[in-house]
């Protein structure tokens, strides 16, 4: 099972709260973080972009890097992990984000992906006029399967003359092309955004709000599974987890509480207005999902690992159990002491990580 770690490319992390660990973002952080991942035998590193934060007592997401610039710096210092950087399809043309992919390919020696977002967040569009009204809600992943077909199309040729409803090529060259394929991650989760992910992508995020509970994402990771089987593709799934490891299960949750009590309410509060904005009415869809968040007061962007070192070492390995699961991508509420607790003490006791271990 693959083992990956989602960047502290945003302030503060993935804790929405003013009791959790305040931090900026910067190159500096990013790079420890990412050097201990490559060190500890990580297979992955993903960076978001996020344009506009939350604000919030917390400032939330408020102070952000720029994800292809951030990882092609990473690239020039890392020799063997997997990178990723997001492409937010609504602010590059197709062409300049291959070309861009390609360079980063080129700097890194084959070691970089994609992460597709259609974006769902209007704030963040508007502020500089480019938001395509809202009518990109129900065309979003038309949009975005348009986008993806010229960047294979360059990948594979150099060449694209793509003719569609949103883009349309014209004798459009990217050369040099990749060392390597460049692989696609997305985050469908709706009915539509799996069909997107099937087609298109290497890699799903699905995720729950569960608590110690690996499980709990099955629902998503099922609804993957068949529509793998019903397109003949293998679309693998990701799962997006926090890891609070201490000691013992009540030094860990005595920090879980800690956040808890600490959560901004007013950010949570900006995000779900936001995601309301959308007409999905598709269960898996992002405002309802949010709402139950609320209501169970998590002040965590996805599920959480709370436990001793043992107890989340046992709960990662049963992932792999899960039907569909082919990784686990985690957040901390410490990134840099995070990183040394799952290298040094959580993974060692991971029998589906042993591999690593006898690689070293």
């Amino acid at each position: 099972m693959q083992v990956g770690i989602f960047i502290p490319i945003g302030n503060n992390g993935w804790l929405i709260s003013t009791t959790s660990p305040q931090f900026k973002p910067s190159f500096d952080l990013n790079r420890i973080v990412v050097e201990k991942a490559e060190r500890y035998g990580m297979d992955f590193a993903l960076s978001m972009i996020k344009l506009r934060g939350f604000g919030g007592p917390s400032e939330f997401w408020d102070y952000n890097l720029e994800s292809f610039t951030l990882m092609a710096g990473l690239a020039a210092v890392t020799s063997r992990i997997q990178l990723f950087a997001t492409c937010a399809v609504l602010t590059v043309p197709p062409p300049i984000a291959a070309r861009m992919a390609v360079t980063i390919d080129s700097i890194s020696h084959g070691r970089f992906g994609l992460n597709m977002i259609t974006g769902w967040q209007e704030k963040e569009y508007s502020q500089m006029g480019i938001w395509p009204g809202d009518r990109h809600f129900e065309h979003r992943y038309d949009y975005c399967s348009e986008y993806v077909t010229i960047m294979r199309e360059l990948w594979a040729t150099g060449h694209s003359d793509f003719k569609g409803e949103f883009f349309q090529m014209d004798d459009c060259r990217c050369l040099p092309m990749p060392t390597r394929r460049i692989p696609l991650i997305c985050a469908g989760q709706s009915d539509r955004g799996t069909e997107f992910a099937v087609a298109h992508a290497d890699y799903n995020f699905c995720s729950s709000f569960g608590i110690n509970d690996p499980h709990a994402v099955e629902p998503s990771t099922v609804r993957l599974v068949a529509a793998n089987e019903a397109a003949g593709t293998n679309c693998g799934a990701l799962v997006v987890m926090m890891v609070i490891a201490e000691e013992t299960d009540a030094a860990a949750f005595e920090k879980w509480e800690h956040y808890r009590n600490g959560m901004d309410m007013e950010a949570l509060g900006w995000r779900q207005t936001q995601a309301a904005a959308d007409p999905n009415t598709d269960k898996y869809a992002g405002a309802g999902r949010w709402a139950e968040k609320l209501r169970n007061r998590m002040p965590t962007m996805h599920g959480a690992l709370i436990g001793s070192y043992e107890r989340v070492a046992a709960m990662l390995d049963d992932y792999a159990t899960v039907p569909g699961v082919q990784g686990v991508m985690l957040t901390f509420d410490d990134f840099v002491a995070g990183m040394d607790k799952f290298g040094q003490r959580i993974q060692p006791l991971m029998a589906t990580r042993r591999h690593v271990l006898e690689a070293a």
